[in-house]
């Protein structure tokens, strides 16, 4: 029986390559970095993953602070929650693990907050960059440059494309 809500997807270009977005028709189910993205392409699209590419490429121009998607991220319990939690996040303004961990109720789950955020398959969208270790930076899927230029896109107001990577 064929599948009546196929993947779709559509490509985003930024300053470092092109970022792919991945969804059916009821939401979106990742998004994957430059040197991720080639074996997520799937030949077709809709206009759920249409709207997200159009959303995303606003954001790097400095033009759009949040998003307005439907999302279907697969993850355990704990993970939707802190995904979740994440989206609360303010444009411009940043949170520590900790700080998340006790928003989600779980103030001793540091770690596992940061295992869950580097397991989020649609970045951005749901802005784990804007997560910070208490001691500076943390990790972050696409890259320390990459999250350093996001969190500057976001406090400068500015193109991303004047965010270097180094």
């Amino acid at each position: 029986m064929p599948d009546t809500n196929p993947l779709a997807s559509a490509t985003v270009a930024t300053p470092w390559g092109s970022m792919v977005v991945v969804g059916d028709t009821a939401g979106i189910s990742h998004i994957r970095f430059p040197h991720e993205s080639e074996r997520h392409v799937v030949g077709v699209t809709n206009e759920v993953v249409l709207e997200a590419a159009t959303q995303l490429r606003a954001y790097f121009a400095g033009t759009r602070s949040s998003f307005t998607l439907p999302l279907k991220p697969e993850g355990t319990e704990f993970q939707i929650a802190v995904w979740t939690a994440t989206q609360a996040i303010p444009f411009g303004e940043t949170m520590t693990y900790g700080d998340l961990a006790s928003a989600i109720g779980r103030p001793n789950a540091c770690r596992a907050v940061g295992q869950a955020l580097g397991r989020n398959p649609i970045p951005i969208v749901i802005p784990c960059h804007r997560v910070l270790s208490r001691h500076g930076e943390g990790g972050f899927s696409g890259g320390l440059a990459m999250k350093r230029a996001l969190l500057a896109l976001e406090s400068m107001g500015q193109d991303v494309t004047r965010c270097s990577l180094t």
